[in-house]
């Protein structure tokens, strides 16, 4: 893996290791997997996962180091989860999350990154400790989320996005930065995408009860 972050190229003048530039890639590429609801989203994002490891924790990000662990395990969870629940004609079957999951969401987030912040500040693991917490606990709720097939899991996404974006700059990550852009139009067409799809199966469902 060392192979890996001592090779690279250099693109407008900003070196880009070979581990980040395919790390990235991946990660974009689940996004789009993401949209179109397939299986697929899991074991390339365990790829990324792999190779972004070694890109922040030779970082020192210690939050998005932990960050691709995590990651990995909740992958293999959603991976079952996505198996288990797959309808014939629209795929994963997603919803809208009801007021109390919302909740629940928000708080995780909110706390989460409290603590993580502390966490990481105490071991000095990290050196911009609380938007490295933020970007680890918004994964966590994320992919929680995106495995119970909620369509909320996008805006959090979002958030993710948008404090990773500067703290990807402030790291001499360029390419990652340039990508979180990138993610940020994804996500709002994966949010488009699934909202629709969630309106469609309740429609159904509500024709069906009639």
């Amino acid at each position: 893996m060392e192979f890996l972050l001592q090779h690279g190229l250099t693109v407008f003048g900003q070196w880009i290791s070979v581990a980040e530039l395919v790390g990235q890639l991946c990660a974009l590429a689940v996004v789009f997997l993401a949209q179109r609801r397939t299986l697929w989203t899991w074991p390339v994002q365990v790829g990324a996962t792999v190779l972004l490891f070694t890109v922040y924790a030779s970082a020192h990000l210690g939050g998005l180091a932990s960050r691709q662990v995590a990651i990995l395990l909740i992958s293999v969870y959603g991976w079952w989860a996505w198996s288990r629940r797959k309808d014939p004609v629209y795929g994963v079957v997603v919803r809208r999350g009801r007021a109390a999951e919302r909740l629940v969401m928000a708080v995780a987030f909110a706390v989460g990154t409290v603590v993580m912040a502390l966490v990481l500040d105490a071991l000095h693991a990290s050196w911009a400790p609380w938007p490295d917490a933020a970007i680890f606990i918004g994964t966590l709720v994320a992919f929680a989320a995106q495995g119970l097939g909620l369509v909320e899991f996008w805006l959090v996404w979002l958030v993710v996005d948008a404090i990773g974006v500067p703290l990807q700059i402030a790291s001499g990550l360029y390419f990652s930065a340039a990508i979180y852009v990138v993610f940020a139009a994804l996500v709002i067409q994966g949010w488009w995408s699934w909202n629709t799809s969630a309106r469609r199966v309740r429609e159904r469902v509500t024709a069906t009860s009639s």
